[in-house]
């Protein structure tokens, strides 16, 4: 048993924090990016989301290395990680300045959109993520 099992709520809620922080500053970025405004940009914004996603990062290891192994028999954790890959990379499009605006929206929507289903996996510990109520 890890020794930072003990510490294992705190941890946790520091991982929940930063995610929903991570989350809202991307999209607030992101919209004011899409409407034109500069400051997105700017060293400030992008290195407060670097460091958030670190804490983010840190947390989430963490987490990961003192929980046992069969809480993630189900595939929820490979489905966040896949989804997760998938949020960075769209996040990244959607905020490049060199990309048409049409292609920064739906780049922008999609990441916001597996934002959401990320979200929805590690709320129900289910890779359904959300439709796992409804399915059965």
């Amino acid at each position: 048993m890890s020794a930072l099992l003990a510490y294992y709520p705190e941890i946790k809620s520091v991982h929940v924090h930063a995610a929903l922080c991570s989350g809202a500053l991307f999209a607030l970025r992101g919209g004011a990016a899409l409407a034109g405004a500069r400051w997105p940009r700017y060293w400030l914004a992008r290195y407060l989301s670097y460091g958030i996603d670190s804490v983010l990062l840190t947390a989430a290891t963490m987490l990961f290395s003192m929980l046992p192994a069969g809480m993630f028999a189900n595939g929820w954790l490979a489905a966040k990680l896949v989804l997760l890959v998938g949020y960075v990379g769209l996040g990244i499009l959607a905020m490049r300045p060199t990309r048409p605006p049409r292609q920064r929206t739906g780049f922008y929507l999609a990441a916001l959109t597996a934002y959401g289903c990320i979200y929805g996996i590690a709320r129900s510990h289910h890779p359904l993520g959300w439709l796992a109520g409804w399915m059965g």
